[in-house]
């Protein structure tokens, strides 16, 4: 049998491939740039390997993926682990009869305007959206507005959901196109911006809500979600929103660690995700916790190292189960938290746009504590552009330890010896 995967986050398909090999399967990735999977393709097991098979495909077309899937012998799930490809995925997994999630119930979740608003339907959120322009039968999109429409929307704004908020986009991703904003100069600024940017989705308005941001790591099969472990995620300061920083898993005091589990479980269940992994971020606040989103996946970067270190298994091995419609072993399982090593991993930034040249510092990395390691998003030559959000990351240094408290300052310390070294366009 194969297992079709379309695209993959940057990190995992070596154990996505090891898992599909394990079952006695063929993996087929359908991939629009091999050059995203070039670290995990170069450190693919035999094993691995051999179970691996890759079509170059534009899979923003979904006609040429159908064409591509309906050619893959013997196919029998189609796993899908990123939200950029979250509901073609969705729709191709139901025209070709492969199990798979309620295309609707993925576009929901897609949605995060949406989300906000049903949870604070249902009593889940203080908070609600608002979509800008407020006006809904209003089609003009702001970055054709009028500025008296942009004073309109922040006037708008103030009334219904109050300061401090958060603008972003209802389909963003890698924190991009997100606006924290605190007074009204930084309403009007963050309007004028956003008028220029391009959304996947629509900019809309929530409360912002003050406290550590973490994310509840889950994994659901036919409505019974088990909580695998709460991440945490150190941010930048404001008004930049990119993830600096996260380790795994929190040592939350079991009362505590109860009632996430059982929040978590009512915000999926409200939002209709009730089979598969999910990455559910969320603020700890003075009264409880807030969702951020919910992403219907398994976290990004290296949090999925993270489950297989810290539970001592293969987590993608459920991701398998999933496709093929089955209930994941992973959920009845013993293992928990304290299998295996906690980890704590660090993004690295330049301090400045230009051209990727490299980094210095990587050979020092075997001198500190907790077995760092290297994994590199950018490669040399890369134009640097963004520095605001995950876009700017050029590669990520992971540490263990026995906790993950010891395990970030492990990987902070080693982190910081690491530079990335930019060439600012007037050096040539």
């Amino acid at each position: 049998m194969t297992i079709a995967a379309l695209e993959a986050l940057t990190f995992g398909l070596g154990r996505l491939a090891e898992a599909v090999g394990g079952a006695g399967h063929r993996l087929c990735l359908l991939t629009g740039d091999r050059a995203v999977y070039r670290h995990e393709l170069a450190h693919l097991t035999p094993e691995a390997l051999a179970a691996l098979d890759i079509v170059d495909v534009d899979t923003f077309d979904e006609s040429a993926c159908a064409a591509a899937l309906a050619a893959v012998p013997d196919l029998r799930g189609l796993v899908n682990s990123t939200d950029t490809w979250s509901v073609p995925g969705a729709d191709l997994a139901a025209k070709l009869g492969l199990p798979g999630p309620d295309p609707a119930a993925v576009r929901l979740l897609r949605d995060k305007s949406r989300v906000r608003t049903l949870l604070h339907e249902r009593g889940l959120s203080r908070g609600r959206a608002l979509t800008i322009p407020a006006d809904p039968a209003d089609p003009s999109n702001l970055a054709h507005a009028s500025a008296a429409t942009a004073a309109t929307a922040a006037a708008e704004i103030l009334r219904e959901i109050g300061l401090p908020a958060v603008l972003k986009d209802s389909a963003g991703t890698s924190s991009r196109n997100v606006w924290p904003v605190r007074d009204e100069q930084q309403l009007h600024a963050a309007l004028a911006e956003a008028a220029q940017r391009a959304f996947a989705g629509r900019l809309f308005a929530e409360p912002f809500f003050s406290g550590p941001v973490y994310s509840a790591e889950t994994l659901s099969w036919e409505g019974e979600t088990r909580l695998l472990g709460v991440l945490s995620r150190q941010m930048s300061p404001e008004p930049s929103v990119r993830e600096e920083a996260a380790a795994f898993p929190v040592a939350f005091p079991a009362p505590e660690l109860g009632l996430l589990q059982d929040w978590v479980g009512r915000v999926l269940a409200t939002a209709g995700h009730d089979t598969g992994f999910a990455h559910v971020e969320f603020v700890l606040t003075t009264e409880g916790p807030e969702l951020v989103e919910i992403n219907r996946r398994i976290g990004g970067a290296l949090v999925g190292e993270a489950l297989c270190r810290a539970l001592g298994t293969n987590v993608y091995e459920a991701m398998v189960d999933t496709a093929l419609g089955r209930r994941p072993a992973l959920l009845d399982s013993p293992v928990d938290g304290s299998s295996g090593p906690a980890t704590g991993f660090v993004l690295v930034y330049p301090d400045r746009r230009g051209t990727l040249t490299g980094w210095t510092g990587l050979d020092t990395l075997s001198a500190f504590p907790g077995s760092p390691e290297w994994y590199p998003t950018a490669l040399p030559g890369r134009r640097v552009e963004h520095l605001d959000d995950q876009r700017g990351c050029t590669g990520i240094v992971l540490a263990e330890a026995a906790t993950a408290e010891l395990a970030l300052h492990r990987a902070l310390s080693a982190a910081g010896s690491v530079r990335p070294v930019v060439a600012a366009d007037d050096e040539g």
